[in-house]
């Protein structure tokens, strides 16, 4: 089976007055127009994940996700791409979106479990899948050393070298790829990673399992805006200011806040003069979709 995709994620610069008076460069790599759907980091965790399920001959794919998880979305059009059976089993009660109906068109079966069961995924995939044996775990968002795999591969379509490079965290799995990257290019090019959840301190476990070697990294665990999926009036209008200036749509659970914590870190003079930062647009736009009423 031949999983590929194609890769188009260009590099634009973003223009602001904070940036001319601070002598600084922000651009942003677009990988949320990889794929319409399989956006941004989606594609990149799920390439080496779905070739490992095809080497050893399994059919149907079994993965974990909220109700607007954008995860779950992206692993039911892969599916569906690459010859795939596939079931999501969605946390939370039984209830239907424009998210699950995307993932059920795609050929999806979705499974709902409470909260608490769904702590243990393992369990959860062995008791309704234990006894097939073409099924393949993959783990909420994607998260694996296959993932961080696909993700190193967003810095060998870099050319220029940037003083940083920030992406938010949901897993992360893709702040360890991207880290491996810079390793295997050996670039000094500074890391930060931006955790989208309250207390986000955490994630730096999350992130140094996957690297190899271990590697230092800045953990900017201040724009939460109060948890995942949390918002703000703040966060709101900077994204509505953001997309308007720029045409580059944004979501407020990860590239928003990410991108808010650069707006934020360079008007207190976080970087130097005559550096050059790259923020990672990691896609999951339809997510906009459940969040509506807060714009």
């Amino acid at each position: 089976m031949n999983i590929d995709l194609e890769i188009y994620s260009p590099v634009q610069q973003i223009k602001n007055k904070l940036f001319d008076e601070q002598g600084i460069t922000l651009h942003i790599k677009r990988d949320d127009l990889i794929h319409p759907l399989i956006s941004g980091n989606k594609w990149r965790k799920l390439k080496y994940i779905l070739k490992k399920a095809s080497a050893q001959n399994k059919t149907h794919l079994v993965t974990f996700g909220g109700a607007y998880s954008n995860h779950l979305l992206a692993t039911a059009v892969a599916a569906a791409k690459f010859g795939f059976n596939c079931t999501g089993i969605v946390r939370g009660e039984e209830v239907t979106n424009d998210t699950l109906f995307l993932c059920r068109l795609h050929g999806m079966k979705l499974l709902f479990t409470d909260r608490e069961s769904y702590r243990d995924k393992p369990a959860l995939f062995d008791k309704y899948f234990g006894d097939d044996e073409t099924a393949f775990f993959i783990d909420e968002g994607g998260a694996s050393a296959e993932g961080a795999q696909g993700c190193a591969e967003l810095v060998d379509e870099l050319t220029q070298i940037y003083d940083h490079i920030f992406c938010a965290c949901g897993t992360g799995t893709t702040a360890a790829g991207i880290i491996n990257g810079l390793h295997n290019h050996g670039l000094n090019t500074e890391f930060n990673a931006v955790p989208v959840f309250k207390n986000g301190g955490f994630m730096k476990d999350e992130i140094d399992k996957y690297l190899i070697p271990p590697a230092a990294y800045q953990l900017h665990t201040a724009y939460d805006f109060g948890g995942y999926a949390k918002t703000d009036d703040k966060l709101i209008s900077f994204i509505k200011q953001f997309v308007a200036d720029t045409g580059i749509l944004v979501e407020p659970v990860y590239t928003g806040k990410m991108l808010y914590a650069i707006y934020d870190l360079a008007g207190k003079g976080y970087f130097k003069p005559g550096n050059s930062i790259l923020a990672i647009h990691t896609g999951g736009l339809i997510g906009l979709l459940g969040m509506k009423e807060k714009f």
